[in-house]
């Protein structure tokens, strides 16, 4: 088998080199490693540069352009990473391993919504944040996605809302498309507490809540309306939602 890892610099590069070894470490080694760098005025060291497939946007594409880049990959599975992110050296093989059973899309952090509302009494988190010992269904997932290549065509089936900035929506998408148009399902592999190898994402509590995150910003749109990355992904849930994506735990 053969898997190609995707990552995103932007404005947590700072992380990158550690990121980038804790790739290098996985026990299935990767075959490329791409990475994807939306506008941003932070640089990137040249000596991290010539050991990945980098790739230099002028202009902030959002997050759905890694996605989009991870259609030049030719290997059988890929991972997608965010920039707070680092792996255990298990990841990748646990999550081709929970798809002998469970075959799908497959992530570090898993989200059940309870309504379409992005109500924050009712969502719940499931992988590093509160660690699972089985394979655990959600709606979606993210921080890390790990699922076969022939997925990022299902993902593309429908285009993102016009009328949506490109900076939330692609991991509610991603699920509701998988939903949509295949038999295939969204999950947290194993995440024991007494095995982080197995983890992906073994920093999660020191770099996940960085001021960087969508969730800590707000965003101003074409009509002058100011939203914080929270309202915009309720946004898309919803919208989703009316679209006949069905939420697991949906009262």
């Amino acid at each position: 088998m053969v898997v190609d890892v995707v990552l995103n610099c932007f404005r947590r590069t700072r992380w990158l080199e550690e990121q980038l070894e804790a790739v290098k470490a996985q026990s299935i080694k990767p075959s490329g490693i791409f990475a994807w760098r939306n506008e941003s005025e932070q640089s990137i060291p040249e000596k991290l540069q010539k050991q990945l497939i980098f790739a230099n946007c002028n202009h902030n594409l959002g997050v759905w352009s890694r996605f989009a880049y991870a259609l030049n990959s030719r290997a059988d599975y890929i991972c997608v990473i965010d920039d707070d992110t680092i792996p255990g050296p298990l990841w990748i093989e646990n999550c081709i391993k929970s798809m002998d059973t469970h075959p799908g899309l497959m992530g570090t952090v898993g989200v059940l919504f309870g309504d379409k509302n992005y109500s924050w009494e009712k969502l719940r988190r499931i992988g590093w944040c509160e660690p699972n010992e089985e394979i655990t269904p959600v709606d979606i997932v993210g921080h890390s996605w790990v699922f076969p290549r022939e997925l990022l065509s299902v993902l593309w089936r429908e285009l993102p809302y016009k009328d949506i900035p490109p900076i939330v929506g692609e991991d509610i998408h991603f699920s509701h498309m998988i939903q949509k148009y295949t038999d295939f399902g969204t999950y947290v592999p194993p995440h024991p507490k007494d095995n982080k190898d197995l983890w992906g994402s073994i920093k999660g509590e020191e770099y996940g809540h960085s001021q960087e995150g969508i969730s800590m910003t707000r965003f101003t749109n074409e009509q002058g309306q100011q939203f914080t990355g929270g309202q915009m992904m309720g946004i898309c849930l919803s919208r989703a939602v009316d679209s006949g994506f069905k939420l697991l735990e949906a009262e």
